[in-house]
Formats: C-alpha cells, sequence, structure tokens
C-alpha cells in the first residue's frame, strides 16, 4: 500500500502512455462512435449508461458551447440508436467558472431535449452554486434533471434536508475531491456513515436515490433498502455489477468518453492506488523480470 501511495504521489510525472494503459478500461474512448458501441454492449448485458462529455474548468465560451454541442450530438445518437442511456454534465464544462447565467443557459439547451440530465458535483468551490442551479431549473419546471451528492462532505446530510421539499433525483456517491478534513470526512469508516445516514435521510424525503458505489458493505445497506438504482464507473468491478444486474437490481453504468482523458485517468488513479500500483508492476513487468 506505501507502494501503491508513492506511484501515486508520482502520477503527474508518468508519460500519457503509461497513464492511456490505465485508461482504457475506465473511458469508452476518444470518439462518440466509441460511446455509442459501449453503451450498446452494456445495454444487451440488461444494464443502463449514463453518458458523460470529458472536460470541465473550460477557459471560454466557445469550448463551453463545444461541449454543449458534444452532448447534442450524444442525445441525438442516443435517440436515433434506441439507446437505454441518459447524460450527465459537469457544470465548469458548461461555463460556471465565466458566468452562472451562461452556465444555466447551456444546461437548459441540454434538457430542452427531453432526456434526463445528471448535473454532476465537482470539487467544493463549485458546491453551492451546483445546489442553487438545480434547484432554480426544478422550480422553472424541469422534471428531467437530477443532482449528485458526495457523502464525504461534512455538509451533505444538511444539504439533503435542504432539498427535502423538491423531492429530488439523487445519484449518492462517496466523492473523489481531495478536500481538507475541515469540509470532509477523511476516515473510511466516518464517509460510510455519513453515506447511510444521508441514504436514510434521502429515503426519508421520498427521493429517488441511486447508489452509486462500489464499496461491498455499503452496496449490501442499499441492498436491505431497497434502493431502486445501483450505478458504477464503466471497467470497475464489472463482475458484481452483472450480478446485481442479473439478480434484478437496476444497474446504471457510467460511460465517460472524450479527447480530455488524461484529467480524467489520473483522478481514477489517485482514488484507487492499488490500481495505480498494478499497473505500474505490470508495465515494469515487461522489462524486468521479477
Amino acid at each position: 500500500m506505501l507502494i501503491d501511495k508513492a506511484i501515486v504521489r508520482l502520477l503527474p510525472a508518468v508519460p500519457k502512455p503509461v497513464v492511456q494503459l490505465f485508461s482504457s478500461r475506465y473511458i469508452a474512448g476518444p470518439s462518440l462512435a466509441d460511446a455509442v458501441r459501449v453503451v450498446h454492449e452494456l445495454n444487451d448485458k440488461g444494464q443502463s449508461a449514463t453518458v458523460d462529455v470529458l472536460g470541465e474548468e473550460v477557459t471560454s465560451e466557445e469550448e463551453a458551447g463545444a461541449i454543449v454541442q458534444t452532448y447534442l450530438d450524444v442525445l441525438d445518437a442516443i435517440e436515433r440508436e434506441q439507446l437505454d442511456s441518459n447524460v450527465s454534465v459537469k457544470l465548469t464544462g458548461l461555463g460556471l467558472d465565466l458566468s452562472y447565467e451562461l452556465c444555466r443557459e447551456n444546461v437548459e439547451r441540454v434538457l430542452a431535449r427531453g432526456r434526463f440530465v445528471r448535473i454532476d458535483m465537482e470539487d467544493s468551490t463549485t458546491t453551492d452554486a451546483t445546489l442553487r442551479l438545480y434547484r432554480e431549473l426544478r422550480e422553472a419546471g424541469h422534471e428531467n434533471v437530477g443532482i449528485v451528492l458526495q457523502a464525504y462532505l461534512r455538509r451533505t446530510l444538511h444539504d439533503v434536508r435542504g432539498l427535502a421539499d423538491l423531492k429530488p433525483n439523487v445519484r449518492l456517491c462517496k466523492g473523489i475531491y481531495v478536500e481538507p478534513p475541515s469540509l470532509a470526512y477523511t476516515d473510511a469508516g466516518a464517509v460510510r456513515t455519513s453515506f447511510v445516514q444521508c441514504l436514510d435521510a434521502l429515503l426519508a424525503t421520498g427521493a429517488r436515490v441511486a447508489v452509486a458505489t462500489h464499496d461491498e458493505q455499503l452496496i449490501g445497506e442499499a441492498l436491505r433498502r431497497n434502493v431502486p438504482e445501483f450505478q458504477m464507473l464503466l471497467g470497475v468491478r464489472e463482475d458484481r455489477a452483472a450480478e446485481l444486474a442479473a439478480a434484478g437490481h437496476p444497474l446504471r453504468v457510467y460511460v465517460p468518453f472524450g479527447e480530455q482523458w488524461y484529467s480524467y485517468s489520473l483522478r481514477r488513479l489517485q482514488e484507487n492506488p492499488a490500481m495505480a500500483g498494478t499497473i505500474a508492476r505490470s508495465t515494469i513487468g515487461r522489462f524486468l523480470p521479477f
């Protein structure tokens, strides 16, 4: 574990082709055609999908507009190919850091197609704006929009209560962004406790909850509560995902695609040091005998 964590600290210096060895498992590919192919494969296995266009923290309206257009292309493909899929958007990719109003307009362009849209939660600097936008969209009559809550943030149980009147559609996950201990629980047990507390509070409000986790303990807690949907990342615990789907539990897989694969890959590796270590040992093993 110490070696794995040391490898994670060195990741920014790792050549991109090495990181790409990892990313191919977790990312559909660079093109929309890649995403469509993967979603077809998931649907054939009885699993739904959420398509995510990689790209966040854009620096111009043109970049944000290009991401919006890609989402519209995704939605066209979902309809054309009759895919069991929705989409997930990151607000910084739609211009949140440039202008709140611009971001809202861009989200509404995606919502206007009528397909369900999940607003992802990013780091804690965006939480207030994300929750504000979700509330405004719901109050404006948009029913085809959901939100994400991160159980590791100390504020999340309070946020659950603040959303109660909306009976929100929520993806509940642990959270992966690096946050200070003053804002986020860092102990694994504390994160699990918060997750269960938030899950129970959401269910008590009548929210529709999708439990997004690969943690077997939390999967067990969700099964006992008969949650309406499980969600997992592409390439992670695929055998367990298949078991859940085969047992009749709705299972949705997060399918990212796009040219901006590098930063997403680093986050996944930093979230899973053991995977980083495995890839490193496999790569080195091609050249050095053990």
